[in-house]
């Protein structure tokens, strides 16, 4: 008889935490929209009644053209990917004012269904990258009613203006018409989030200082902003007199949230799917001078600027292209809030890489995706050949893929932890309560004494769920897990009751083998093979 995981248990917690959200029942639909649901400080997207993990790839910025969509689908199934992030162009979707152009849409929902995955859509309008090079011809054709950033020096930057109601009016109606088409078109909620402009900012320019901005810039600062951000300042109090030195990036940030905010609202009152806006990053660690990267975007240090300011936007989500364990960690740490759900919408695609998913998982991200899914295929400069299958990203989902409900669901229920390899540092611990995990990452090696040193390139992770006080889920990729008791004076020492391998399938774990001997007299080592135990552990 085939037992039954002790997540399976849970659902009455999922039950409540779907309550803190209106509650699956009161919304009263057999496929309910998807949506996110806070608890304790985790989330979770829920999709089709149940948690979702996007294992998601992104798409190259001009790949959701017909003619090179086929190459995208075949990386999507290469990689094991569940979700697509595919772009939406306005210049594409808008040719004529007022003259909306769907076709490109309902194919990318076409080919989506055709290949059993979900999309998130990304609205290419305003911004991209910081730039408006994707505004309509018509548009780039009356610059009068689109124009740039000025900068210090009074001379235009490559940045689009928050401060122009006839842009604002005309991005407003064309995300109001795709949103109402998705709503029509879309009955089966293959797209499940879409992401509102891409990297919001401006380059070489703090903030625009056209003569609309200056006049803005000596007003009063809302007072819903100096409210949110604990702010007490004279009335009337300008942006200089209360923010000081970051008033120029503050107010910038303001502005753009406005602006993008209230696009969000539109298209959100057509058709309600969770929206994120995504952010170019800043040094996390060292607090860099806005002139040194995008200022206005969701940077993490105007996070909170931008959830007043833009409340119809569900998740302030960072693009991290940060390789190195001390950056890519700290991001994770500071957009992984109980007022924004973590989520990775743009990331490196490397072996190396591939290990912060797990750490993301950790973290509590509803979803993680590398860019470019489509790119060209690299040389392996890897030891490891399994790692040249997509960089690494196929390995992740093969495993992850078959229990992401799952893994969604113990994540808003915080039972996730991860272990990630640091180069030279080739052994993790991960405190469990009454047990410890120790990792040690490295090829599988057998015997006593015989203790993995570390892969060639620091490629090692680790995923542990914690089911009960002696139940766990584990799996990783190329190291060892062993446990053992975390009072340093206990005397017993720790047991495999039973190692069971096997694999998630509809909400239950199916025993392919039980493990024992060398499989387990060494520790529990894993190689590069999507591998899954369930281990209860005992003491003698």
């Amino acid at each position: 008889m085939k037992r039954l995981p002790r997540f399976i248990l849970s659902g009455m917690v999922f039950a409540a935490v779907a309550g803190l959200a209106g509650g699956l029942a009161a919304r009263g639909a057999e496929n309910p929209l998807p949506h996110l649901v806070q608890k304790d400080g985790h989330h979770a997207l829920i999709v089709d009644g149940a948690p979702f993990l996007i294992l998601g790839g992104q798409s190259h910025n001009s790949s959701a053209w017909p003619a090179t969509m086929p190459a995208v689908w075949t990386a999507i199934e290469a990689a094991h990917a569940n979700t697509l992030e595919v772009p939406v162009y306005w210049e594409q979707f808008e040719p004529e004012p007022g003259k909306f152009d769907y076709t490109m849409v309902d194919q990318l929902l076409a080919g989506a269904r055709e290949h059993q995955v979900r999309l998130v859509l990304l609205w290419f309008a305003t911004w991209k990258n910081g730039s408006s090079h994707y505004l309509p011809m018509w548009l780039k054709q009356q610059p009068e009613l689109c124009p740039l950033v000025l900068g210090k020096d009074g001379k235009p930057v490559d940045s689009p203006s928050p401060h122009t109601p006839a842009l604002l009016e005309a991005d407003t109606r064309a995300f109001r018409a795709l949103m109402r088409h998705l709503k029509e078109a879309d009955p089966q909620h293959t797209t499940i989030m879409v992401q509102v402009e891409n990297e919001a900012g401006a380059w070489n320019s703090v903030r625009d200082h056209s003569p609309v901005a200056q006049k803005l810039f000596a007003a009063p600062v809302p007072a819903e902003l100096l409210k949110a951000l604990g702010k007490t300042a004279p009335a009337g109090s300008d942006w200089p007199a209360v923010f000081g030195p970051d008033a120029d990036e503050y107010f910038h940030a303001w502005s753009v949230a406005h602006f993008i905010g209230q696009v969000a609202a539109a298209g959100k009152a057509e058709y309600p799917l969770p929206l994120y806006c995504n952010a170019a990053l800043r040094d996390p660690l060292t607090n860099p001078a806005a002139t040194t990267y995008e200022s206005g975007g969701p940077t993490d240090n105007v996070l909170g600027i931008w959830k007043v300011a833009a409340p119809a936007i569900d998740v302030l989500a960072p693009d991290i292209y940060m390789a190195d364990s001390a950056h890519y960690l700290k991001v994770l740490e500071l957009y992984s809030r109980p007022d924004n759900a973590l989520f990775i919408p743009e990331t490196i695609g490397s072996p190396a890489v591939s290990r912060y998913c797990f750490a993301a998982l950790a973290r509590g991200a509803i979803g993680w995706s590398p860019f470019g899914i489509d790119r060209e295929p690299r040389p392996t400069t890897t030891q490891h050949a399994a790692e040249s299958e997509t960089d690494g990203l196929a390995i992740n989902y093969r495993l992850l893929g078959p229990m992401m409900r799952e893994l969604a669901q113990w994540s808003v229920e915080g039972r996730l932890q991860a272990a990630i390899e640091e180069k030279d540092q080739p052994q993790q611990t991960i405190a469990l309560g009454r047990w410890q995990a120790v990792v040690n990452f490295g090829p599988p090696t057998f015997g006593y004494g015989r203790t993995p040193k570390g892969n060639p390139e620091p490629v090692g992770r680790a995923l542990i769920v914690q089911l009960g006080e002696n139940e766990f889920v584990v799996t990783a990729y190329l190291g060892r897990v062993d446990f053992k008791l975390s009072d340093p004076a206990a005397t017993a020492q720790r047991s495999f009751l039973r190692v069971e391998e096997g694999r998630y399938q509809n909400g239950v774990f199916h025993r392919t083998r039980i493990l024992n001997g060398d499989q387990t007299d060494w520790g529990l080592n894993f190689g590069t093979a999507p591998t899954v135990l369930h281990v209860q552990l005992g003491t003698f």
